[in-house]
């Protein structure tokens, strides 16, 4: 049985209403998205954890903490690059967030960092993840390591041969992976399994989600891990720019964690938003309201509500559903979420690493591939200056982009 326990668009605790991108209040709701949608058996693993995260997120010395392991541990900050080359053939200033620096090579690190102390500091002694590119796994089997943790990581099998590198690098650092051979063999299948254990095992396990989804705390929460990259970017912004800020910020979005946590340095500000999603797993354009994984979102599903199976060349956007806040701005405006293909992608990581010398991941390039598309056109007209996320590093891509090209 699963049951929603929220109210919609209200702080069930204090009945104000909320600002943009700000606490989304016990109740968990972006608009008429978001939400706890959980058996009955993992209600108080929830609420455990919002207030578990409430309590450390209020605490100075929680806060600092995390600051000064993600300075000193995993690289932060991060630069923001100039691109000399490619803006002079696009005719945009484009910049890029450098998250492939971070340390494992992806934006993942900051909320699992913030996730596992978390749980350390709520007495936990497994973490629990799931992953499809594996950037996610591999953050959460350091962070693991890191702090003494045991670590077991869900992935689909048909991903686990995409991402043979990452599978090493994940056993290397000491977790367990455990292939997951149902349904599609990607994300959404290792999203089930990891929920299932989870069930089984919560007093002692936390799950680490890897994206703004799942049931309430989850997409708050990991926004808020996230949200150092948008606040760096927007200082390195205003040093950079004589404007002071891009006039567009573009991500790409799977389940959407590096774009909610870049758009909420920039959603009080005149940017625009762009989130780049897959054609295959076009789930604003193409989805509609429906309940995945424990939240209400926008999904991929038939006529009687089934869920369908995303596509994407990238492991990590190859999942049919949105963070549920991206689903609530695009309902309002806020931000706007194109799609892009496979063949725009491969493009736009050969161009970037011809021009600039650097190789973005596969998910990553979604973000580029739409800049590239639209550079010049009335979307993106010529001398707007654009802010784009880098999220992670292609080296985990290399193999499979041997067999494309």
């Amino acid at each position: 049985m699963s049951i929603d326990i929220s109210t919609p668009g209200v702080d069930a605790v204090a009945g104000r209403s909320r600002s943009l991108m700000a606490d989304p209040g016990s109740a968990g709701r972006f608009g008429q998205f978001g939400g706890r949608y959980v058996p009955e058996s993992l209600v108080p693993a929830c609420e455990q954890l919002e207030a578990g995260f409430r309590e450390a997120w209020a605490d100075p010395a929680f806060r600092s903490g995390l600051a000064r392991t993600l300075s000193l541990y995993a690289g932060r900050p991060t630069p923001v690059t100039p691109t000399l080359r490619l803006s002079a053939e696009l005719g945009v200033t484009l910049l890029l967030k450098r998250e492939d620096l971070a340390h494992t090579g992806s934006h993942k690190i900051n909320n699992v960092l913030g996730q596992a102390l978390l749980a350390k500091r709520m007495g936990k002694v497994r973490l629990l993840a799931e992953t499809g590119a594996g950037q996610h796994g591999v953050a959460s089997a350091t962070a693991a390591a890191l702090l003494g943790l045991e670590c077991v990581v869900f992935m689909g099998q048909r991903d686990i041969e995409r991402q043979e590198l990452n599978v090493f690098r994940m056993q290397l650092l000491g977790a367990t992976v455990v292939p997951v051979h149902s349904g599609s063999r990607t994300l959404k299948d290792a999203c089930n399994e990891a929920l299932r254990n989870w069930v089984s095992q919560v007093d002692e396990t936390h799950y680490c989600a890897g994206s703004v989804m799942g049931p309430h705390p989850y997409p708050w929460m990991v926004r808020e891990f996230q949200r150092v990259v948008g606040e760096e970017a927007r200082e390195q912004c205003a040093a950079l720019l004589p404007q002071g800020q891009p006039d567009v910020v573009v991500a790409c979005i799977g389940g959407g964690s590096n774009a909610a946590g870049t758009f909420a340095g920039f959603v009080d500000t005149n940017a625009r938003l762009v989130g780049v999603e897959a054609a295959g797993g076009a789930a604003i354009s193409s989805g509609a309201p429906g309940v995945l994984h424990g939240y209400r979102s926008r999904v991929l599903q038939d006529e009687n509500g089934q869920i369908l199976e995303a596509h994407s060349i990238s492991a990590g956007l190859d999942y049919p559903g949105i963070g549920p806040e991206h689903a609530h701005l695009a309902d309002i405006g806020r931000a706007e979420y194109p799609s892009v293909t496979d063949e725009e992608v491969v493009a736009a990581v050969l161009r970037l690493a011809r021009t600039e010398g650097i190789v973005s991941a596969l998910e990553s390039a979604h973000a580029l591939a739409w800049v590239l598309r639209e550079a010049g056109t009335p979307q993106l007209p010529t001398d707007s200056t654009v802010l784009v996320t880098l999220s992670g590093r292609g080296d985990k891509d290399a193999a499979q982009l041997v067999e494309l090209l």
